[in-house]
């Protein structure tokens, strides 16, 4: 796979895929730019080079509608600010007037086309819609890992129409990061999985328990791996058919000498409301009308003591049902030690990063992905179809 800095873009036609996916709040103002910010290094590199920049990006979920809220506006405007120049955002991503306004482009200039999901042939990476696309420019820059994971037109079928194809700096930098957690550690490696549901991140669970040197598990998904070792629970999610799994990925950490950690202690409460009466609890007490949303403090000092001696931190999933206050402090005091210890920390999916930023640690971890899809599936080692297309395209 080739990178942008390894190809000739001077004053070419450079079509950049990126992930500006960002949130909006009522007023359609951008709550974080991050990932825009992220696509920085790519895009000045591109200016330096007098490159002609087109950028594609989706933005939600339209699913082939024309949705006004969800168009790419306020993206143009914050990159105008970032780039100190104008970005100017076309009325849709194909088409004659798309075509013609690029034709006129001169080296240095940008456009931002329109989002790509208000075409429903993005999302089945239709050919034509991807022929279209590739028919706008000379090169093809793929810098949107947290859609790499995705089979899309605008970053799989893109790739069979130009010859040029290659990855952005952000996309080389997860994939760095990716390797330097899982590939060649630095050791003990540590991995803390969290969330909801073990449905979810099995694979990850299945991969990573043969990597790691030790593993945490914490979130809604511990209660399962707990209902395993035999344990009451209450009413806190378990998924009832994952129960056997559970029982085999412990199994397989004993055999491979993986020391895996469950919550000892947990912060129970009658519903999952702020204002709820709660309860700090040993695991094996847990009230049978109650439900566990939280890890409790010896949990807390428990996870705590196995991170600080790590050398790699990898983390996935909060600890706790974090966006409610009552239940916050787990995740936060998780998100203290891992930013206190020595170790390369890696940190990813979207509810882990808006947690490690509610507890001010965003600045201290060594790396927080911007993908959560992306960022799971290289967990769980599979390859990204993304990355597979910009490598085909390269031999």
């Amino acid at each position: 796979m080739k990178y942008i800095n390894q190809i000739d873009i001077k004053n070419k036609k450079v079509i950049c895929r990126f992930d500006f996916n960002v949130p909006l709040d009522e007023h359609e103002n951008i709550s974080d730019d991050r990932r825009i910010r992220a696509a920085l290094p790519t895009i000045n590199h591109a200016l330096d080079e007098h490159a002609k920049l087109i950028l594609l990006s989706h933005l939600g979920r339209p699913k082939g509608e024309v949705v006004t809220k969800l168009s790419l506006r306020p993206v143009a405007r914050r990159l105008s600010r970032l780039l100190a120049k104008e970005v100017v955002l076309l009325k849709d991503c194909i088409g004659e007037e798309v075509r013609q306004h690029i034709e006129k482009m001169q080296p240095g200039d940008v456009v931002l086309l329109e989002n790509l999901r208000f075409h429903k042939e993005e999302t089945s990476n239709n050919d034509e819609f991807a022929r279209q696309l590739a028919s706008l420019g000379e090169i093809y820059v793929d810098d949107a890992f947290g859609n790499a994971h995705r089979s899309h037109a605008s970053n799989v079928g893109i790739t069979k129409f130009l010859k040029n194809c290659a990855a952005g700096f952000l996309m080389k930098k997860e994939l760095d990061y990716f390797a330097k957690a899982l590939e060649s550690p630095a050791r003990p490696l540590v991995a803390i999985i969290g969330g909801s549901k073990v449905s979810g991140k099995l694979e990850a669970l299945d991969n990573l328990v043969k990597k790691v040197n030790k593993m945490i598990i914490g979130g809604g998904m511990a209660f399962t791996f707990l209902r395993a070792r035999g344990i009451e629970t209450g009413k806190s999610l378990v998924e009832e058919e994952l129960i056997d799994m559970a029982s085999r990925i412990m199994s397989v950490a004993k055999e491979l000498g993986v020391k895996l950690y469950l919550p000892v202690d947990c912060v129970i409460a009658e519903s999952k409301d702020a204002k709820a009466e709660t309860k700090i609890v040993p695991v094996e007490e847990i009230n049978s009308h109650w439900t566990a949303l939280d890890i409790g403090p010896a949990t807390r000092l428990l996870f705590s003591e196995v991170i600080r001696n790590a050398r790699t931190i990898v983390w996935n999933g909060p600890m706790g049902v974090f966006e409610i206050d009552a239940f916050s402090t787990g995740t936060f005091a998780l998100a203290h030690a891992v930013a206190n210890s020595h170790a390369i920390t890696i940190v990813g999916g979207g509810d882990t990063d808006v947690a490690i930023n509610r507890a001010g640690e965003s600045d201290s971890m060594s790396y927080i992905s911007t993908g959560g899809g992306a960022f799971l599936e290289l967990l769980e080692g599979k390859t990204l179809p993304a990355i597979q297309a910009l490598e085909e395209c390269a031999q």
